[in-house]
């Protein structure tokens, strides 16, 4: 009985074992590094979130950082989950709606000449909106990267269709900035813009093509 009662104690699990420790051993060791940086990065852009939020001024602006906080906290949430299990998170990767339209306004105007503020209090929308177009834009090709290192599939497609949501966040702010004269953009001269346009042509599909919906 006393040897009955130490193997059973041999095969219970230590009390300060992660609970996780058994399910996340699916995942290969450069991926497990590859998903800290994209865990990483996703607090760090949520914390600067929370610093840049008391220095805004436009209530749109701070409506759009407030929705993309609370979007990116679900998606570091699910990309948490997916890793310390493997398995289906509980919520699945979303999808991001913003609510700016796609008028992108073109052309370059006059404007005063940029250089790094002197004292916190210079800080701007403009600043705050081109700092969070940062963090954005640089997350995506992170979890672009990541997602092709990845072996374990829950964690791969998690953090692949996390890509577009970043993209289509970088966009809001872009348009945010675009429509408020922080970030212009330029076009070719109408000679040169149709002659890039017209440089490429189509060539035929040879073999089967698998069916694509249209």
């Amino acid at each position: 009985m006393q040897n009955m009662n130490q193997n059973q104690m041999g095969n219970q699990l230590p009390t300060n074992m992660p609970i996780n420790q058994t399910m996340s051993k699916n995942h290969g060791g450069h991926e497990v590094f590859d998903a800290h940086e994209v865990i990483t990065g996703l607090i760090s852009m949520l914390d600067q979130y929370q610093m840049y939020d008391q220095y805004i001024k436009d209530p749109e602006l701070k409506s759009i950082l407030q929705r993309q906080s609370s979007f990116v906290t679900q998606m570091y949430n699910t990309v948490v989950e997916s890793f310390q299990t493997g398995q289906d998170p509980a919520v699945p990767t979303q999808q991001y709606k913003m609510e700016q339209n796609n008028n992108v306004v073109y052309g370059i105007k006059p404007s005063q000449p940029k250089k790094p503020v002197q004292s916190i209090n210079e800080l701007s929308d403009q600043c705050i909106s081109t700092f969070m177009l940062g963090n954005t834009k640089s997350l995506a090709p992170l979890l672009t990267m990541a997602a092709l290192e990845m072996t374990n599939p829950v964690l791969r497609r998690v953090i692949a269709d996390s890509v577009p949501n970043l993209i289509e966040l970088s966009y809001e702010i872009f348009l945010y900035q675009n429509k408020h004269g922080y970030y212009q953009v330029p076009q070719l001269m109408d000679q040169d813009m149709n002659l890039m346009l017209s440089s490429y042509a189509k060539v035929p599909i040879q073999g089967n093509m698998p069916n694509i919906p249209h």
